[in-house]
C-alpha cells in the first residue's frame, strides 16, 4: 500500500520545512551548495517577490511514514502564456528522495493542480521562472554549481524519466579560462574588427548612479533577449528587486554596458561566483558569516556571464566578441581566471558558436523537462 502523502504548505512552520528539506537530500554530496535560507525566504514570499504580481504557485510537501520525503511547487506564470500565446504550467523547487513512489505523487500533484486550471503541459523545473533558476542538472556533477545554477542528484534524471517526462529542451553552461581566451586569435580579431567598424564604447557600472543604469538594463533586457525560446520578459519591479539583491556582490567592473553613436545596444552581466563563500556558510548568513563576503571576496577564483545580450538590430556584427574579450580581461585584472558562460539554450545558434571561439568548453548541462496533458 501507497502510504505517501501529498500536503500543501499551509503555514510558517511548513514553509520553513519545505525550505530546509534540501539539506536531508544533499547531506552526502560534497559539491552542493547550501542556498541562504532568508533568500529562500523572500524568493517564496508571495507578498514581496513581485513574481507573484504576474503568477502564483502553490507549494506541496510529500510525507511517507510522517516523515518529509520530498517537495514540489506548481506554478502559474501568466507572463509566459500572454507571451507565448499557450497553455504551460510549471513545476519547481523539486526535491526527493531516491523513490519513484515519491517522485511521482509529486508530480501527479502538480499536473492535477495544472490541469484544473486549465493549463495543457507541464515543463520544469522553474524556481520559479526563466528568469531565476532553471533546468536541472543532467551532466557534471563532480563540480558545485555556479553561482544561482542549479545542482541536484543524478538520479533526479531517472525519477523523471519513468515519470513519462521528456526533454522540452537542454541547456548548456561553458567553462572559460583566461589563458584559452588570450589564445583565441579569432576572438581578439573579430572584437578589435567589430570595435573599429562600429565604434562601440564599453563602460561600466557606475554604482554612484545606480538607479539611471538600471534604466538602461531595463531598455536592453527585453529587447535582446525576447527572440529566445521560453523567454519570460522582466517588469520593472523584478528588474528592481533583482538589482537590489545583487547590488551589493556586483563588481562594478564586469557589469558592462554597449553603446553606439550614444546608442545602448548590449549589455553584459558578469557575478564573481559567491558560491565558492556560501558553500561554507551552510545557509546562514547573520550574524557572522557576514563577514566571510568581504574578508573572502579577494580568493574567489571564478565568475559566472549571467547574461550578455546585443539588441537584434545590431547582432551578427561580432559585437558579442567584444563583450566576452572586455570581461575575461577585467576579471584577469582582479585575479579571476575561471569563468561560467551559463545557461546558453542548446540550440542557440550564435551564442554557442561566439563560446566555441573563446576556446571554451562545454562541461555541464542542464534539462527543461515537460509533459503534455
Amino acid at each position: 500500500m501507497n502510504n505517501i502523502e501529498v500536503l500543501p504548505v499551509k503555514s510558517k512552520k511548513d514553509l520553513m520545512k519545505f525550505i530546509k528539506f534540501p539539506w536531508k537530500i544533499y547531506k552526502d554530496y560534497p559539491h552542493w551548495v547550501p542556498p541562504l535560507i532568508m533568500d529562500r525566504k523572500k524568493l517564496l514570499n508571495k507578498k514581496t517577490n513581485p513574481f507573484f504580481q504576474h503568477g502564483d504557485a502553490e507549494f506541496f510537501l510529500a510525507y511517507k511514514s510522517g516523515e518529509v520525503v520530498g517537495r514540489i511547487a506548481a506554478i502559474r506564470n501568466d507572463l509566459h502564456n500572454k507571451y507565448h500565446k499557450d497553455k504551460v504550467g510549471f513545476f519547481g523547487f523539486f526535491e526527493s528522495i531516491n523513490d519513484q513512489a515519491v517522485a511521482n505523487s509529486l508530480f501527479d500533484t502538480v499536473k492535477n493542480w495544472l490541469h484544473k486550471k486549465g493549463f495543457d503541459t507541464m515543463r520544469g523545473p522553474a524556481n520559479p521562472s526563466s528568469n531565476d533558476e532553471y533546468g536541472m542538472l543532467i551532466s557534471g556533477f563532480d563540480d558545485p554549481p555556479r553561482l544561482l545554477m542549479n545542482y541536484n542528484p543524478e538520479y533526479y534524471i531517472s525519477l523523471c524519466e519513468n515519470y513519462g517526462l521528456i526533454k522540452a529542451k537542454d541547456l548548456y553552461a561553458y567553462k572559460l579560462t583566461s589563458e584559452n581566451v588570450f589564445n583565441s586569435d579569432k576572438v581578439r580579431r573579430v572584437a578589435e574588427i567589430a570595435v573599429k567598424r562600429s565604434g562601440i564604447k564599453i563602460t561600466s557600472l557606475n554604482l554612484k548612479d545606480f538607479k539611471n543604469e538600471l534604466e538602461k538594463v531595463k531598455y536592453i533586457y527585453n529587447k535582446a533577449w525576447a527572440p529566445n525560446w521560453g523567454f519570460v520578459p522582466m517588469t520593472d519591479e523584478e528588474i528592481d528587486h533583482m538589482a537590489k539583491d545583487l547590488k551589493p556582490l556586483v563588481e562594478p567592473s564586469l557589469v558592462l554596458f554597449g553603446e553606439i553613436n550614444n546608442q545602448l545596444v548590449g549589455f553584459a552581466l558578469t557575478m564573481p561566483d559567491y558560491n565558492q563563500i556560501f558553500k561554507e556558510m551552510n545557509g546562514r548568513l547573520f550574524p557572522f558569516n557576514f563577514f566571510k563576503l568581504w574578508t573572502k571576496r579577494k580568493n574567489i577564483t571564478w565568475a559566472r556571464i549571467i547574461t550578455l545580450g546585443i539588441i537584434p538590430e545590431f547582432q551578427r556584427k561580432g559585437l558579442d566578441a567584444v563583450f566576452y574579450w572586455e570581461i575575461v580581461k577585467r576579471a584577469n585584472k582582479i585575479g579571476i581566471n575561471l569563468g561560467e558562460a551559463s545557461w546558453i539554450l542548446e540550440d542557440n545558434e550564435m551564442m554557442n558558436r561566439g563560446a566555441e571561439a573563446l576556446n571554451a568548453e562545454i562541461y555541464k548541462k542542464y534539462r527543461i523537462w515537460e509533459m503534455k496533458f
